[in-house]
């Protein structure tokens, strides 16, 4: 498609190209490592503390992706880039059975992190260039591709590790990832930028912008760093306390609410102010990634992956449309690449005490979360909503 489409049909396969691209690209290549997380520490001998380590390598990757597609825009609309991108990550997922080096396990991590980030920014791009004005409503059901390989591959773990070990299971997320990109293969943008928000113009800055910008830069930082750790630890907190499986049920299940909840934040976000929806996500994640950590409960567990998967791509739509509001300039880069800092020093703040368990690291990143909402609400009043939808991040999951 080389230019946007008008029609509904082509609106929805543009649409389900996209969150194939997606799905194959976030939802497997970066988050199947967290379903696999406790097969490698029971079969492969994987220590907790280098499983953090394995996790922050895939997020400095990631952020090395995301200014790369910053600062090359040019490259990161090549259709060359999405097809070489899913070429390395798919060859890095079904190299990490090929050896039980962790030095090369982070090598790979940071190869799926940088590819990860490439494919995401031109998937987003595609996404939005397609679409323009409309069919804008769409982008949402786009978004909940991430969602929807969080589940898929952890549907995959749970029905493979009963019967085989870790390294079936990273081959086959390689191949899934291989039938997503095929999928995805021909995906390609329309002429234009709409890096801000679709069909948004920027206006100048109100008068305290900056002042409430650097809250919410703080805030969405502070996000960052508290949702990667139930990003990576979940299934790992709750197969350390229950088994038969939950874990990964778990995080079929926080895909699950991933998928339409972008939709509906966006949809939401029109009659609501966005600030006050940011608040009302940040708090809903903090509390749920810190339930397992408080209760035994399995109804607890299901309820922190429900949440988690419910408000983790909002609170990105969110924020970045709060930040647009505010009109700061560059406002997507600078919140996405805070985010990506926070996600990297997410797993660094709660690696000392993983050895007492997960339950400490969930606890402690549950409060980050809470913390992000405080330092929010520091944003104030936003002025009058100045954009028809919201603004939708060009590096960002």
């Amino acid at each position: 498609m080389s230019a946007a489409v008008t029609s509904p049909m082509r609106a929805w396969c543009h649409v389900g190209q996209a969150a194939a691209a997606l799905a194959g690209g976030m939802g497997v290549g970066r988050f199947a490592y967290t379903p696999i997380l406790p097969a490698m520490h029971a079969q492969a001998g994987l220590s907790t503390v280098a499983g953090a380590q394995l996790a922050t390598a895939n997020y400095v990757g990631y952020l090395a992706g995301a200014l790369a597609g910053i600062a090359f825009p040019a490259v990161s609309r090549s259709r060359a880039t999405l097809r070489g991108s899913f070429a390395v990550l798919i060859a890095s997922l079904a190299a990490m059975p090929a050896t039980e080096s962790e030095f090369v396990w982070m090598v790979l991590r940071g190869l799926a992190g940088v590819t990860s980030a490439l494919i995401f920014v031109f998937a987003v791009s595609a996404l939005l260039s397609g679409l323009r004005e409309s069919h804008a409503h769409l982008a949402g059901w786009g978004f909940g591709g991430v969602g929807a390989g969080i589940a898929a591959s952890g549907l995959l773990v749970l029905v493979l590790l009963p019967i085989t070990d870790w390294r079936a299971a990273w081959w086959a997320s390689a191949a899934l990832t291989a039938v997503l990109a095929a999928i995805g293969w021909t995906l390609r943008t329309a002429p234009g930028d709409p890096t801000p928000a679709v069909g948004a113009k920027l206006r100048p800055v109100w008068p305290g912008a900056p002042g409430r910008f650097a809250a919410l830069l703080i805030s969405y930082t502070l996000e960052g760093a508290g949702y990667i750790v139930a990003g990576t630890f979940l299934v790992a907190a709750i197969e350390q306390k229950a088994t038969g499986g939950l874990g990964s049920s778990a995080w079929v299940l926080a895909g699950a609410a991933a998928v339409p909840a972008s939709a509906l934040w966006m949809r939401l976000g029109r009659r609501w102010s966005r600030l006050h929806l940011l608040l009302a996500a940040l708090v809903l994640q903090g509390v749920g990634i810190a339930l397992p950590a408080l209760t035994d409960g399995v109804g607890a567990d299901l309820a922190s992956a429900a949440l988690f998967g419910g408000t983790f791509v909002g609170i990105s739509a969110l924020a970045l449309a709060v930040g647009n509001e505010l009109r700061f300039p560059r406002s997507v880069g600078l919140l996405t690449a805070g985010y990506s800092v926070g996600q990297i020093v997410g797993p660094l703040v709660v690696a000392p005490i993983l050895q007492q368990g997960y339950g400490p690291a969930l606890l402690t990143a549950g409060a980050i979360v809470l913390a992000a909402a405080v330092t929010a609400a520091g944003v104030g009043r936003v002025p009058a909503r100045q954009f028809s939808t919201p603004a939708v991040p060009l590096s960002e999951k």
